[in-house]
């Protein structure tokens, strides 16, 4: 991804979305030919010129200081992961000699077991673009079995827009899809020269209209704890809260682990799906050598 597209469609999605009254800036009489904000009122509350400001909007992000992008990050009213993601469009790329391709994540044994003992809920291990390392009995009867698909497809992403299955199953589609475009997202700003991620992001466009749509809103998201709920075609309605772990010792690997609210009608939902595909009498997961992806 081209670094100054991608910072200049960024501010202007941001821009757009914030109204003179909600910034507390006066508006300028006359017809506003954007929407949103004007640049110059972003300046303006960012205490820099109009043309400094157009110049970073344009892309021009080199030697601007973290201060100025801290006063552009307040004015525009950036949240958290907005702010981190703009830090990271504003970072130089080095041109200087290719990145090597990054090792294969692998899933250390110690965590496969920590995934048999969690036979009651689901529980899945994601790594670099929300691929799907490792997942115990009941997250692949919740979703679908990613043991038995190829591995470049053993993704969350690639389930959410190109399974169709995926449509049915998430009671709240259209939030789950814009969930999980805002979280790549946030991913390709810090991985702009991963190719893999290039793959990915160019295959979901290709088949995806959704994608595509969601993907031009240049939303960023980075959340550690919610809730999904789902329609399962064998058990029907429930609710799951997630929790998001960073593997330990392991950077770009987290457990993500399902639970329903105890004594809930989704609990009991949960135990018959577990109960149906006899997770309560199967628990472990077949022996294997830990799982390498790229």
């Amino acid at each position: 991804m081209e670094p100054s597209i991608e910072i200049r469609e960024f501010l202007q999605t941001r821009r757009a979305r914030l109204t003179p009254e909600q910034a507390g800036v006066a508006p300028h009489g006359g017809t506003r030919r954007v929407p949103g904000l004007r640049r110059a009122e972003v300046a303006q509350l960012a205490g820099v010129s109009v043309d400094y400001y157009t110049r970073l909007e344009r892309g021009r992000a080199q030697g601007v200081s973290e201060a100025v992008l801290d006063a552009v990050a307040r004015a525009l009213q950036l949240d958290d992961a907005e702010r981190a993601h703009l830090f990271d469009l504003a970072k130089p790329t080095a041109r200087t000699r290719r990145r090597p391709p990054s090792s294969p994540q692998r899933v250390r044994p110690v965590v496969y077991r920590l995934l048999e003992t969690l036979e009651h809920f689901p529980a899945m291990v994601q790594g670099r673009r929300m691929d799907v390392l490792a997942a115990n009995r009941l997250a692949r009867a919740l979703y679908t079995d990613f043991d038995a698909l190829p591995h470049r497809e053993r993704n969350m992403a690639r389930f959410v827009f190109l399974d169709e299955a995926a449509r049915e199953l998430f009671a709240d589609w259209e939030r789950t899809a814009g969930d999980t475009v805002a979280w790549l997202r946030l991913y390709a700003g810090r991985h702009r020269d991963d190719p893999k991620l290039a793959e990915l992001i160019g295959e979901l466009s290709l088949h995806s209209p959704d994608f595509r749509r969601l993907w031009a809103d240049h939303n960023v998201l980075a959340h550690s704890t919610g809730t999904n709920r789902y329609h399962h075609p064998l058990v029907g309605d429930l609710a799951l809260e997630f929790e998001v772990l960073q593997v330990v010792d392991e950077p770009e690997q987290y457990l993500v682990l399902y639970t329903p609210e105890p004594a809930s009608p989704s609990a009991e939902t949960l135990a018959l799906l577990g109960s149906w595909t006899g997770t309560a009498a199967t628990a472990e997961l077949p022996d294997r050598e830990p799982r390498r992806t790229g």
